[in-house]
């Protein structure tokens, strides 16, 4: 977890010194000490706000869903689950 945050630090340190060509990079360049706290802090509402769509919207679950059934390992795994599921299921049935 964290290197994911010196991760982020030093993607918008990169981002910060990449920009530098055209007017606004200069003068995020020049400013980095007030300009690398408010990159992060709009990266992490970002990255919040891209989680609550996320999780209204599911897409990251139907992602993972539909990389799980292309890996031949993880589908053998579900369909003996949904076997398990299915037969403990049929035995309520019965009793």
């Amino acid at each position: 977890m964290y290197i994911g945050y010196i991760n982020m630090v030093m993607m918008v340190v990169v981002f910060v010194n990449s920009i530098k060509s055209n007017k606004y990079g200069k003068i995020l360049a020049e400013n980095y000490l007030v300009a690398i706290p408010v990159m992060i802090v709009l990266f992490i509402f970002l990255s919040l706000l891209l989680g609550y769509f996320d999780s209204r919207m599911g897409i990251r679950k139907e992602e993972l869903r539909n990389l799980s059934m292309a890996n031949p390992v993880q589908k053998e795994i579900l369909d003996t689950l949904r076997f398990l599921k299915d037969r403990s299921v049929s035995k309520e049935d019965k009793s």
